[in-house]
């Protein structure tokens, strides 16, 4: 049985190397023998990074162009990689096969604005009154990242799903949450696909969950298994 190939979708503020490579997971992938797909999104990593938050408009989109029309693939996203991949999957279920979704939950129901945070990255100025935004800010002015690109791509990354959205994916999903996220809770989440399972992580908050061992295990054993009705 040949498996597909995987694309993993980063977090915010982050990139393939950061969030996949630096971690282990990648390399964990290509040890079981599974093909990785390297993604950036807009405003990350190798990609390209306009100021301007109409560029970021459709980030599925962006997603969806990784893969070439008709393959199949198996998929994980952590945080706004796993929120994007579920807003591909409710356009697209035939693309994906299994999908891991981690450090998210109850805030992919949210359309919270968030031009707060986007100020502040913007700016360069650290809040004291707010260690979230803090690390935003901090995380912002890594070497390579660019503020003003990641402060547009905040603006616009912040779309809402519902119930009837998700229950159109009934391939196998994975949910795997920290029980410290300030994602959660995941049972809204769990509850509206119809295929899911969730993987609670003790101990752990959110930017914690892509270096879990925990987050390895899950996602690497349910990636390796076949659907329960013997498809591969």
């Amino acid at each position: 049985m040949t498996l597909p190939r995987v694309l993993l979708a980063h977090g915010f503020l982050s990139s393939f190397e950061m969030n996949w490579r630096d971690t282990g997971f990648a390399d964990l992938l290509a040890d079981v023998g599974r093909t990785v797909i390297p993604f950036d999104f807009p405003g990350h990593g190798t990609a390209a990074k306009p100021h301007d938050p109409e560029a970021y408009a459709d980030l599925p989109e962006a997603l969806d162009a990784a893969v070439p029309p008709g393959e199949v693939i198996d998929a994980v996203g952590f945080s706004m990689g796993a929120v994007q991949l579920l807003h591909l999957a409710t356009r697209r279920p035939e693309r994906f096969r299994r999908l891991v979704v981690s450090g998210v939950g109850e805030n992919v129901f949210r359309a919270h604005d968030a031009s707060h945070v986007a100020d502040a990255i913007a700016s360069g100025v650290e809040p004291d009154d707010d260690g979230t935004v803090k690390f935003f800010v901090q995380s912002s002015k890594i070497p390579g990242n660019d503020p003003l690109a990641l402060a547009a791509c905040m603006r616009r990354m912040h779309a809402a799903l519902t119930e009837d959205d998700l229950g159109r994916l009934t391939f196998p999903v994975l949910v795997v949450l920290g029980d410290k996220d300030f994602a959660g809770p995941a049972d809204r989440l769990v509850a509206a696909l119809p295929d899911a399972r969730l993987v609670t992580l003790r101990n752990t908050e959110h930017f914690a969950t892509p270096r879990a061992f925990g987050f390895f295990d899950a996602a690497l054993d349910f990636l390796a298994a076949g659907d329960e009705d013997g498809r591969p």
